[in-house]
Formats: structure tokens, C-alpha cells, sequence
């Protein structure tokens, strides 16, 4: 296949071929349209170009998309929520490829790889997600992707482009550049790009805390300082070749990403280097019964972490590192089986490795290395089978039926030390337990869409979806405080520990969207969807009552605490509501449109009678967009209630509600864009509701060098200006 790619198409110049006529009879679709797919939603490069400028972290991308929120985490490491469920309960590809974080905190995220100014288009399955499109997840798939290779015209011959840009930001002094190039023939196309950004610590909207020392060096941490924030040298490189021959494209993408340093306040840790490589090969072809996709992925991580400038620990560090390796392939096929129906199928195979250690550093910590997962295991196989009918112009169904098998495993482990009883015991305990693991998930979705009438349509459907504990999550075996709370997936600062024997999240949804619009869908819509999910084994936390764990620990609602995974019942529910109208438009001046999303999530333990963790209370963002020519001006107001249901069992901190007020402007002029904004112009105060817990700064093994009960504050005004240029 790849010899015959690279042969470019030619035919000899004085013979003319004669092609017998081909018809090919298919449901219609609109080619490239994000909503197209049932139960999707998202944004394409129009709708993204102004957030682009204005961050370094890819999950911010998706913040203007209905029903989802972001976990606070590092400055480019946001953690993306769909209705309340994050991180592993969620697919995330990048173009198509499944990345893996390799981190006892979740630091390198799948969209901390990802390039904000290289992300053409990001689409969203909140509600059922079809079972070609999910696996392996409970809440829901995204999917982000860049620009497909651009060939040239056989008129043209030969195609090249360029971009460069960079950016500014006051608060924090961030700066950072871009760049992309491409070559291209008819048959081939060659692309490189690469971007970099570094920022100090970011400030909030006023004193959040006392002015206190902890720097190193001796020098005070100012009150409205966020230490920990800082990242630097977060560098993204890319190189790609594609050919093509006739309906049939081959694609190779290589990337990088480097990363120096980045601070985490909401964990006791920060990330003192990444390097991650992934390589990303797909086949795409066109046939007369449908389409066939195949992909290979490899990805490797080697990954860092240890006290920043803005902690100490006792006068000495505690290195930790990871490293991981996640191999994918994938065979997937659309078949057109009539004019009315298509049958997607396809299989699936992930094999994740991981090594995760922290070498000695003398005293107590010493003479061995701490093996927190040895030779850590994740094998997952699937295979799933999905038929969409169109029945008529109103009606399209859609039910697919999916198996995931997946099998985990993990080699014996060690202390420091086998002088203390809480790693020698605990140690003997786990090496000497039954430790892999095989789960046998299936899901289940139906969907439907009905458009009575132009103006007009609605979509439900219910799903059965299931999703396997993660390493850290079974494998995270010291009861140790110290140790404990170096494995923390969510930043509230407390300790957590394995527990080998969790079941697999089971998750019932049901879900109905209506969109009510004109005809001609340019004047004006509302959408609107409701949802509730029911998850059995779902995996929240106990309060710890082994090895180190006090009595105290047990009763305290106030301070840190050690936990341990556990399977308990939970529900959520809640709906979101998005429109726009377009005010005014004329020649003279542009047009006016008013745009806004309102969403709302409850989740409750039913276990316990306790409220779920990092749940984004009530909020709503609404926009006037001025659009004249090339010339874009927005103006946001954003508005989040308090958030009052809190996780108890975690001691998780509310938050007061705010409103925030953002400008920002663009201006596209032949090949030069320039951005402009203003974020939380009236510089507010306010609490992040998903921020997590305050740790980032002081002796941050203990309360962070602070009293506990402080939120990860937002952040304050910024003036932001970012330049590109394009050939």
C-alpha cells in the first residue's frame, strides 16, 4: 500500500482514458459539519480563532461548549468535565489517537500535548455518545483534531504555505510564539510546526491569603500571588507527511512536546519535566460500498516531578518519576448496506505500560527507591458494531452495541525502607495479593433524531456505558500520609489509596436535546437538553481506617485527610440551554448577534447521601458579537453561582459565587490577524468552583504553609495581545 501511494498518478499526455460512469447512492450527510454526527455538538476553526489567541492550554478550548467545565490544574493542563464526569471517565483522541496521562496527579493530560493554534476544529459527545465514537468511558468523548493535509491542484502543481505568530498576556508575563509551514504537491504534503510559551506565577484579583514567606531564596509570596502557577518552556513540535492517490490517503505524524517546568497550586507537587513523543499513522480510504479507516499510535512519556521555588520540604526535594508507554491500533469501516442504511464496525487494541518510582534522597527516605506502580499493566481490546437508518427526511435512528475487555496488572513493589511498618507491611500485603485483573464491559446506545419541520428538531436516546479503574486508582497501595498524598488525581489535597479489588463504573444515561431555529438557521436558536445518569460501582472515596489513618481522620471536617477508593452508587443530573439572535445586520455596520449557554449539574452519592466532588454549580456565559467585514468585537459576561453542595467525605472547600465581564477584539487584514482582549476587566476576586485546594506554596507536604480552607483562586485582569502572520 505505502509503494503504491508514493507512485504519483500519472497518465501519458496523448492518451486519453475513458471512465465508465460510476453512481453511488448514499445517506446524505453534511461533509465536515461538527452537528452532523448524532449527539454531537462543537466548534470549527471560525469559532475557535479567538480563543486560540488568548491561551496556552488546549482544554480552554472547549470551555464555550455547553455542558462542559475544566478542572483547575497548571497553566496548559486543564482537566476537561462533560455534565460532572472528568479525566479517565472521558475519551478524549487527539486527531483520533487515545493519549494517557503517565502521572500519580494526571499532570500530562491528553490536551496538555495539544497545540492551541494548531487545533482546526473540537467535537463534543455529551449526551449519548454513539459506541463508535465512546469506550473504556462513562461521560462522554472528545474528539480534537487539526486541519487534514492540504494537497495541491493538478492546475497548480505545487502548494505552499506559512504562519508565525506570538502572543502576550500581562498577568503572569506570559509570552510565547508559533509557527507552522507546508509543502505540498498533488500526491504529497509535507507539514511542520512548532510553538513554545512560558509564564511566571499569575496574580489574582486581589489578597486571597497572607502575605507569607516560602520562596526559595527567603523572599515573601505576595497575598494575591497564585505560587505554583508558573510553566516554562512548553514546547510543541510536529512534522507530518501525507501522500494520496486517487480516494485513498496515507498520513505520518511525529510530534514532541517539552516541557521544562510547570507549577501545580493545587497539588503538593509540581511538574519538573515531560517529555512526551507520540506517532500517529493512518490509512483512510474511499470504496464503492463505504469507507475504511486503519490507525497505529505509540506514545512515550518520561515524566518528572519535585518541589518547585515556590515550596520546600525539610530542606530537601523528593524527586518522583514516571515512565509510560501506550500502543494503539484501530480498524474501523463505514458500510453503506442500502440507500437507507450504514452499518459502522470496527475493533480496537490499547496496551498502556508504566513505571512509576522515587529515587532515594537519604534520611528516612532511603536507602531504596519508593516503587509506587512497577511494571503497571493496562491491556484493553474492543470491538463494536453501530447501524444509523435514515428512514425518512424526519427520522434517523441509530443503536450499536460494544465489547471492551480490558486486563490490568502489576509487578511487586517497595518502601524507602523496610525499618517503618507502614511501607514494610504494606508492602508484604500487596506483593503478596492476587493482582491482575480482567473486566469483561459491554455498552449499549440508542439514539434518534426527528425533524418535523425546518425550524424544528429532536434528539434522545439512552446508553449503558462502563469504564475499568485506572492504574493509580488500583494499583496506589501505601497508606502512608506522605506517600499518600503524592497520588491525588483531583487537587484537593488529600492522600488516596488503591484498592486492587474496584469494579468497573457502569453508567445508565437517558437524554433529550429540542432545537428550535429559522429555517434558514442564520437569524436565530435555542437549544435545549436534559439529562440524567445512574452509575453502579461508581468509584468515589472512604475515609481511610488502615496503616496511618488516626480516628481523627475519620471524624474531622475540617483539614486534609487520607482516602481510599471505593465502588458506591451515584447519580447526576441537571440540563443545558444555549441560543443566539442576531439583533441587527447591515452593510453599513456589520451585524449584531447575541449568543448564550446556561448550564446546570447536580451529582449525589447514593451510597452515603454525600454530594460528589468538583461539580460546577449553575452558570451561564452570554456574548454580543459585532461582526464588520474582517473586524470581530465580543464582549462576554460570565456568571457562576456559589457552590454550596460540597464532597464531605473530601473536606472539599465551597466557593461564592462572581460574574466576570471579558472584551476582546480581532482584525484580519490580507495575511496579518491581530487579537486583542481584556480578561476580568473588573479585576474580581473570586474562588475557582473546580479550582481545587491551595497547596502550592511553603512546606507543602503539611497545610501548604497556609491555613486550609483556601480555594484556587481565578485569575485577575489581563491584557492580552497576540500577532500572526499567514502566507
Amino acid at each position: 500500500m505505502a509503494l503504491w501511494l508514493l507512485m504519483p498518478p500519472s497518465v501519458p499526455a496523448q492518451e486519453e482514458v475513458a471512465l465508465e460512469p460510476v453512481v453511488v447512492t448514499a445517506p446524505s450527510t453534511k461533509e465536515g459539519s461538527i452537528d452532523s454526527a448524532l449527539g454531537a455538538s462543537g466548534r470549527d476553526k471560525a469559532d475557535l480563532a479567538v480563543q486560540q489567541a488568548t491561551t496556552s492550554d488546549g482544554a480552554r478550548l472547549l470551555e464555550s461548549v455547553p455542558g462542559v467545565s475544566l478542572y483547575g490544574a497548571g497553566g496548559i493542563s486543564s482537566l476537561p468535565a462533560i455534565h460532572g464526569l472528568a479525566d479517565d471517565r472521558l475519551r478524549v483522541q487527539v486527531d483520533g489517537a487515545d493519549l494517557t496521562p503517565a502521572c500519580p496527579n494526571h499532570m500530562n493530560s491528553a490536551l496538555s500535548y495539544v497545540d492551541p493554534t494548531r487545533v482546526a476544529s473540537v467535537t463534543v459527545f455529551s449526551g449519548i455518545t454513539p459506541v463508535s465514537v465512546g469506550g473504556d468511558s462513562i461521560g462522554g468523548s472528545i474528539q480534537v483534531r487539526s486541519a487534514p493535509p492540504e494537497f495541491a491542484s493538478a492546475s497548480d502543481g505545487f502548494l505552499a504555505r506559512g504562519e508565525v505568530g506570538s502572543f502576550f498576556r500581562s498577568n503572569g508575563d506570559a509570552y510565547g510564539y508559533n509557527l507552522g509551514a507546508t509543502a505540498a504537491l498533488p500526491w504529497l504534503n509535507l507539514t511542520f510546526s512548532q510553538s513554545d510559551s512560558w509564564s511566571d506565577n499569575f496574580r489574582a484579583g486581589g489578597d486571597f491569603k497572607p502575605v507569607t514567606p516560602g520562596r526559595e531564596g527567603g523572599s515573601p509570596i505576595p497575598g494575591d500571588e497564585v505560587a505554583s502557577s508558573a510553566y516554562r518552556g512548553s514546547r510543541r513540535s510536529a512534522v507530518g507527511l501525507a501522500l494520496r492517490r486517487l480516494d485513498h490517503t496515507l498520513q505520518l505524524d511525529l510530534s514532541q512536546q517539552t516541557v521544562d517546568f510547570e507549577g501545580f497550586p493545587n497539588q503538593r507537587m509540581d511538574m519538573t519535566g515531560n517529555d512526551n513523543w507520540v506517532l500517529n499513522v493512518r490509512y483512510t480510504g474511499q470504496f464503492t460500498w463505504g469507507d475504511l479507516e486503519a490507525r497505529f499510535s505509540y506514545q512515550s512519556t518520561h515524566h518528572t516531578m519535585d518541589m518547585g521555588p515556590d515550596r520546600y520540604f525539610y530542606g530537601t526535594g523528593m524527586p518522583m518519576n514516571a515512565d509510560a508507554k501506550t500502543r494503539g491500533a484501530a480498524v474501523k469501516g463505514n458500510v453503506i448496506l442500502s440507500e437507507r442504511d450504514v452499518l459502522r464496525t470496527g475493533v480496537e487494541y490499547q496496551y498502556y505500560t508504566l513505571y512509576d518510582w522515587w529515587p532515594a534522597v537519604g534520611g528516612s527516605m532511603g536507602p531504596n527507591a519508593f516503587w509506587n506502580i512497577d511494571y503497571g499493566q493496562r491491556e484493553r481490546f474492543d470491538a463494536f458494531a453501530e447501524w444509523e437508518a435514515r428512514w425518512n427526511a424526519k427520522w434517523i435512528s441509530q443503536v450499536g452495541v460494544r465489547s471492551d475487555t480490558v486486563m490490568t496488572n502489576a509487578g511487586p513493589v517497595q518502601g524507602y525502607n523496610n525499618a517503618l511498618p507502614a511501607w514494610e507491611v504494606d508492602a508484604a500485603a500487596f506483593n503478596g495479593s492476587q493482582r491482575q485483573r480482567i473486566d469483561y464491559n459491554w455498552d449499549l446506545a440508542a439514539l434518534a433524531r426527528y425533524t418535523p419541520t425546518p425550524t424544528q428538531t429532536f434528539e434522545g436516546g439512552c446508553a449503558r456505558k462502563s469504564r475499568s479503574p485506572n492504574l493509580y486508582q488500583r494499583y496506589a497501595w501505601s497508606r502512608n500520609a506522605m506517600t499518600a498524598l503524592m497520588n491525588n488525581l483531583v487537587g484537593d489535597g488529600n492522600g488516596y489509596v488503591g484498592r486492587i479489588d474496584l469494579k468497573p463504573e457502569v453508567a445508565n444515561t437517558v437524554s433529550f436535546t429540542g432545537d428550535w431555529h429559522d429555517a434558514a438557521g442564520a437569524w436565530w436558536g435555542v437549544k435545549a437538553t436534559a439529562y440524567y445518569t445512574y452509575v453502579q460501582d461508581y468509584i468515589d472515596a472512604r475515609r481511610c481506617d488502615l496503616g496511618q489513618c488516626s480516628t481523627a481522620n475519620l471524624t474531622t471536617t475540617t483539614g486534609f485527610v487520607l482516602l481510599q477508593y471505593i465502588n458506591q452508587s451515584a447519580q447526576l443530573y441537571g440540563g443545558d440551554l444555549s441560543g443566539r439572535l442576531l439583533f441587527a445586520k447591515a452593510d453599513a455596520y456589520g451585524s449584531f448577534t447575541g449568543t448564550g449557554t446556561m448550564s446546570y449539574v447536580r451529582g449525589e452519592n447514593l451510597s452515603t447521601g454525600d454530594s460528589l466532588y468538583n461539580i460546577m454549580p449553575l452558570n451561564a456565559r452570554l456574548s454580543l458579537v459585532h461582526q464588520f467585514s474582517t473586524w470581530t468585537n465580543i464582549g462576554e459576561f460570565q456568571v457562576v453561582a456559589s457552590k454550596t453542595h460540597v464532597s464531605q467525605v473530601r473536606n472539599e472547600i465551597p466557593t461564592g459565587g462572581y460574574f466576570l465581564i471579558n472584551l476582546r477584539s480581532s482584525y484580519e487584514w490580507k495575511f496579518v490577524r491581530v487579537d486583542v482582549a481584556v480578561e476580568n476587566l473588573l479585576n474580581r476576586l473570586y474562588s475557582n468552583p473546580l479550582g481545587g485546594a491551595y497547596v502550592g506554596q511553603g512546606p507543602s507536604m503539611t497545610t501548604g504553609g497556609i491555613p486550609w480552607g483556601v480555594a484556587v483562586p481565578g485569575m485577575g485582569r489581563s491584557f492580552n495581545v497576540a500577532l500572526s502572520f499567514h502566507l
